[in-house]
Parts: C-alpha cells; sequence; structure tokens
C-alpha cells in the first residue's frame, strides 16, 4: 500500500479552519439520512465500494483487535474486516443503525460487539478504547469536522491509527465548480461538497498524515494518521 504525503502550502491554523459554505447540525443530518436510509446502499453503494474495501483492508492490515468505525452507517463495510478484529459501530441515524443490526444478523457477524447510536463529534468510550479508529464517508457530514478528529485521537490509544475515506473538494477544474454549486444544498444532500483536507486536519495532522487516491477517478482520498 503505498501513500503520499499531503502537503498544503496554504494550510491555515487551528482556529482558521475553512469550513464548508452551508453549515450542518446533528438535526439536518439526522433528518437527511432518514430520508437516505431506506435508498442508501442503492444509492451510493456502489460508488463507494472501492473507499470502504480500501479502509476495511487498511484497518486489516494495521495492527491492534479494537476497531472503532464512525459513521458505520448501513453497516456496508462491516462484512469486510477481518474475523479476529473486534468492531464497534456507532452512528447518529437510529434508521441506518437498525439496517446495520439486519444485515449483521443476516450475515452471521459475530465480530461486530456493538451498534450504537451516538454523536462522533462526543461519544461516551474512555481514553484509549481502540486501536483504531475508522471515517468512511463521515468527515464531509459531521458539523464540526476538527471536533470529530480530537474525538477520534481521543479514543484511540498512542501508536493507534486513525482513518479517513472521504471525499474532498477539487483546487480547479470542471469538479471545482460543480461542488461549489452543489455547495448550498448541503443540508438536503446530508454532506459537503465542496468538503476541503484543511476544514479536517490542521496544520499539524497534514504535516503527519499520509493519502492515497481512491477510484472511481480518483474522486475519494484515504487518509492514515497515526495517533
Amino acid at each position: 500500500m503505498t501513500y503520499a504525503p499531503i502537503t498544503s502550502p496554504r494550510a491555515p491554523s487551528e482556529d482558521a479552519a475553512p469550513l464548508p459554505h452551508t453549515a450542518l447540525d446533528a438535526a439536518s443530518v439526522r433528518a437527511a439520512y432518514r430520508r437516505w436510509a431506506s435508498i442508501y446502499d442503492a444509492s451510493f453503494g456502489g460508488v463507494s465500494l472501492w473507499g470502504r474495501r480500501a479502509a476495511a483492508a487498511a484497518v486489516n492490515a494495521l495492527p491492534g483487535r479494537r476497531v472503532l468505525e464512525v459513521g458505520v452507517g448501513t453497516g456496508l463495510a462491516l462484512p469486510r474486516y477481518a474475523p479476529d478484529k473486534r468492531v464497534v459501530g456507532i452512528d447518529l441515524s437510529p434508521e441506518m443503525l437498525a439496517l446495520a443490526r439486519d444485515r449483521v444478523a443476516e450475515d452471521g457477524l459475530v465480530n461486530i460487539e456493538a451498534l450504537l447510536e451516538m454523536d462522533a463529534e462526543a461519544t461516551s468510550f474512555a481514553d484509549g478504547s481502540f486501536d483504531v479508529a475508522v471515517a468512511m464517508f463521515v468527515a464531509s457530514v459531521v458539523p464540526q469536522p476538527r471536533r470529530l478528529l480530537s474525538e477520534m485521537q481521543r479514543v484511540v490509544r498512542p501508536g493507534g491509527h486513525i482513518l479517513f475515506v472521504n471525499h474532498f473538494a477539487a483546487e480547479r477544474g470542471p469538479r471545482w465548480w460543480i461542488e461549489r454549486a452543489l455547495a448550498p444544498a448541503s443540508r438536503k444532500l446530508g454532506w459537503h461538497p465542496d468538503f476541503r483536507f484543511e476544514a479536517l486536519l490542521p496544520p499539524e495532522a497534514l504535516a503527519r498524515a499520509q493519502r492515497r487516491a481512491i477510484p472511481p477517478f480518483g474522486l475519494f482520498t484515504l487518509i492514515d494518521l497515526p495517533v
């Protein structure tokens, strides 16, 4: 697995995180995924397949057994974890979690320890509870991405890893225009089309993080941040 360092000559200070155009809050996220839950797999399962596959493979390759999946959704990634990984999934949407629980039962996934309704920015886990925390297509959904990062850093033990797979905004070209045109619809979409690396990672984290482009068309990026 080959990663490239993330570099950002324009990285802002911690207090100047460039948040996307339209703010999200927990209520708008719940409402959006209440609408999406029944059609989420059909609508997004295909295009997100490569990202989930890559993220789960990265988790499986890392040392340690205790894994937290933040924003587990309908559980699309759950069957991809190695049997020796002990996985806890959390999500803000009870409708999505219900579908994830059905998947665990139908597939007989005995390594899934719990699926919990919980705010990713303020979990109830003790410090250092997990070896790895992974967030797939979540960073551009939460209201405060850096609070998400801080919470994941808190619950992962020193020496562990935090992984993100997500869409990040283009710097130029046709995709730049499309993403910015969609930005005002963020609340209805339930995610930020104009989400930038710097909105998630402050300068110190940008310097340590590694990234890898993920198909299709490099639309998604896998980030590995050692704790």
